[in-house]
């Protein structure tokens, strides 16, 4: 059983990703909660008033959702992993004010309890994308709510992402710069990232 988890700030092309890569190897494909998700438009319009709930439903789907992988013994690739609700959302939120100290310190224990039932992905892909690219991204895939998304916001993200990964420990880990990449058009690209996935999932001989 293989998992593989695809990180990335808001319009790097992890969802993407995640269906080309469980249609190729034919893998079971775990989503993060959006379409459904009760409280992520209310979040951009008004942040600091459901940014807490927001960061909570996150945390318990991603939560539920990884405890599915380790007990199910399918391989399977996942769209973010349950760290980045942690160490880049929820942080972000609580250092641009949008959730209070308490509610932050009522969170990490939260995620401290959850994250000991944890295990890390065998292999983790980070899709490195700078403001540009994430914001033609979003501009393409037309998500109302995703239009009152501001530039600082995306750089606050961006910024914990390359201060995460500079110190992810739990496992492998592929760094992969999509900004002069069409994985989905262009052929030769998504065989260039299967490669990289096999080295490092499979060696050198499958």
């Amino acid at each position: 059983m293989k998992h593989i988890a695809i990180a990335g700030n808001i319009g790097s092309g992890k969802t993407t990703l995640v269906k080309k890569l469980a249609q190729h190897y034919d893998w079971k494909a775990e989503f993060e909660a959006v379409e459904d998700n009760p409280y992520l438009e209310d979040f951009y319009q008004d942040m600091k008033k459901w940014a807490f709930h927001l960061q909570v439903y996150f945390l318990h789907n991603r939560f539920n959702q990884v405890r599915r992988v380790q007990e199910s013994h399918i391989s399977t690739v996942q769209d973010r992993t349950i760290y980045e609700d942690a160490h880049i959302f929820a942080a972000n939120l609580y250092q641009s004010h949008f959730i209070s100290a308490r509610d932050y310190d009522n969170y990490l224990q939260l995620y401290h309890a959850m994250e000991k039932y944890v295990n890390p992905p065998d292999l983790l892909v980070y899709l490195k994308a700078d403001i540009a690219k994430l914001v033609e991204q979003i501009e393409k895939r037309g998500r109302n709510f995703e239009k009152t998304i501001r530039i600082d916001y995306l750089q606050n993200l961006n910024a914990h992402y390359e201060n995460w990964i500079a110190g992810y420990d739990k496992g492998k880990l592929l760094v992969i710069n999509v900004n002069g990449l069409d994985f989905v058009d262009n052929r030769e690209h998504f065989s260039g990232i299967l490669e990289k996935i096999d080295r490092e999932i499979f060696g050198l001989f499958k």
